[in-house]
Parts: structure tokens; C-alpha cells; sequence
């Protein structure tokens, strides 16, 4: 039996029901000639999420995302460094003096799975020498291009350690396809970027575009391709969603192009709780007041384990 009918067998109540419908939907919008954006927030590179994401670019059902910037490089470093990852699956037992053995050996946690200091370091190294081009010429990019230059010019290709198809970053990359990294300073590369400024090895913070500009470099994205609708799926919530998904609001309200669209499909899965007034934990219709969709928009909520859920939304959209 393939995923896609194990699910239509059996998910068919509750959020399971939902996720097969917002999978439905997806596939029908794309399959139509809408486009698909979408945002990544908690860690869902470092859970392996490109296994199944790098097959849905590839396939034309991603036309753009916004991630943390953690995400981003995350992926990166898993492509690169994943046979020396170390994995905690009894996270949850851990004492502080584990968790102090963990940082001596050069390990940084998250939930189960340890990222070594080693492949940050290797990182830096190369991007520091890009930045300082950039600094030396008075140029100016976005954190990601710098990211890319590492893959166009060739220098991680030895150094793989999962399959090359396994990595959602290269598949973007070879896609072609905008990603947007709002917040970049609250990264590890961005903390670098940072104190390298702060210590003089670079001139200015100038090199790298500010979030506005990016910004506007996602407006000019949506307003190419709003022809046949824009869908939203939304992985978590923060500023990766947050960011994005204002694009329409700033485009309806603040540019007064009031003949263009809102958003023309929403999925969200998120484990927030929406009494506590979080962005992560609104339901759908608190985004109509804000311009961001339609009363009439497909909308879905999905409050569940995304490492569980996207994988399996993926497989089905993809057919599998």
C-alpha cells in the first residue's frame, strides 16, 4: 500500500483528517499552476527535513521559502558534517554534568541530535573570506548568497556526507529558488558575522543587506507570480512565517495596490497554544484582519509534531 492511500485509509478524523485535506488542497493548487510558498521555523533541518523537502523543490511543489536562519545553515552543516553528529536519543535523562561533558567535547544540542563546533568553524573560515572581499569592494549581499557562493564555486562538494539529493538548501540551489533568512542575526554565522565586526576583522556590518531590503526583494518575488494564486504553508511560526506572510499586508495596505491577492491557501502546523497570544498559536482567521488572507481562503491548522506530519503531507502531494 503506498503512503498515500494508507492515509486516505486511515487518517480520517481529527488532525489526521485535516492533514490529508491541506495535502488535498496543496497538491490540487500547485497542480493547477498556483505557487507554493513556504516558511521553516524550530529545527527542522537538523531533524532531516530535506530527506523529503529537497524532493518536493525538485518536483516544482516549492517556489520559495523563508526559514530561520538556523535552518538555513543547518542543512549545510548536516550535508557536510553528519557522520560526526553525535545522537542523544535519552536527551530527556541528561544531567547538567552531561550536558557540560556535551560543550567540552565540542558538541552544540539540539533535542537528540549534537552539531560538532568543528564544521561552524569550518564555515567560518570560508565565509570570513568572502566577507571580507565583499568588504574590500564595498558590496553588499544577502546572508544566503554568500551561503550559495560556497556551492557555485565548489568547495563543499568533497567534503558530502549524505546523499546530495538529501539536502533541501542544494536542491534550492540548483532550483533556483528565493530563500529568505529573516532575523539572520540570531544565528551561529550571524552571531560570527557579528563579532568579527565588533573585533575589526571586518570594516562594516554593510556587507551583509538588512532585513528591509529583503523585504522588498520578497514583495517583487510575490508580485511576479501572483497570477494564478500564492499558497502559504507554514511549518512552526516565528519571524520565518511572521516576516513572510506580511508581504500582502504591506503590499494591500502600505503600497495601496489594493487589485492585488491575498494569500490563496494557508497550512499551518504548529503545537502552540493560541490562548497565550502567540503568532505560532493563531488560528487561521486572525490573519483576515490583518490583510494577510481571504475570508474565503482554504485555511488548515494542524497542531502536531511537524518532523512527523510535513514529511508525510510531502509524500502524499508528491504521489508517493
Amino acid at each position: 500500500m503506498s503512503i498515500s492511500a494508507f492515509m486516505d485509509k486511515h487518517y480520517r478524523h481529527f488532525n489526521a483528517r485535516e492533514m490529508v485535506e491541506a495535502a488535498k488542497t496543496y497538491k490540487s493548487m500547485v497542480e493547477g499552476g498556483g505557487k507554493m510558498f513556504m516558511s521553516i521555523a524550530g529545527a527542522m533541518s537538523t531533524a532531516e527535513l530535506g530527506i523529503s523537502l529537497a524532493e518536493m523543490i525538485r518536483q516544482d511543489k516549492v517556489h520559495a521559502i523563508s526559514c530561520t536562519a538556523a535552518n538555513f545553515e543547518e542543512d549545510f552543516f548536516n550535508l557536510v558534517a553528519h557522520d560526526e553528529y553525535e545522537l542523544c536519543p535519552n536527551y530527556r535523562d541528561l544531567s547538567p554534568e552531561d550536558e557540560f561533558k556535551l560543550r567540552e567535547g565540542g558538541f552544540n544540542r539540539v533535542t537528540d541530535t549534537c552539531i560538532p563546533e568543528t564544521v561552524i568553524r569550518h564555515f567560518e573560515d570560508n565565509l570570513l573570506e568572502y566577507w571580507q572581499e565583499a568588504d574590500q569592494k564595498g558590496e553588499q549581499h544577502f546572508p544566503t548568497d554568500y551561503f550559495f557562493r560556497l556551492l557555485k564555486d565548489g568547495k563543499l562538494q568533497e567534503h558530502y556526507q549524505i546523499p546530495p539529493e538529501n539536502s533541501w538548501v542544494l536542491a534550492a540551489y540548483e532550483k533556483g529558488i528565493p530563500v529568505f533568512t529573516p532575523g539572520w542575526e540570531d544565528s551561529t554565522l550571524g552571531n560570527i558575522f557579528a563579532a568579527r565586526v565588533y573585533d575589526g576583522t571586518l570594516s562594516t556590518h554593510n556587507v551583509i543587506h538588512p532585513g528591509t531590503r529583503m523585504m522588498q526583494d520578497l514583495v517583487k518575488w510575490y508580485l511576479e507570480h501572483e497570477k494564478n494564486g500564492i499558497g502559504f504553508y507554514q511549518i512552526g511560526g516565528g519571524i520565518a512565517g511572521d516576516f513572510a506572510i506580511c508581504a500582502v499586508p504591506l503590499i494591500l495596505q502600505d503600497l495601496e495596490m489594493r487589485d492585488s491577492n491575498l494569500w490563496s491557501y494557508f497550512c499551518q502546523i504548529s503545537d502552540s497554544t493560541t490562548s497565550f497570544g502567540s503568532y505560532s498559536g493563531a488560528v487561521p482567521n486572525e490573519k483576515i484582519t490583518w490583510y494577510k488572507l481571504s475570508k474565503d481562503s482554504p485555511k488548515f491548522m494542524i497542531n502536531s509534531d511537524a518532523s512527523i506530519v510535513a514529511p508525510l503531507m510531502f509524500s502524499y502531494i508528491l504521489g508517493q
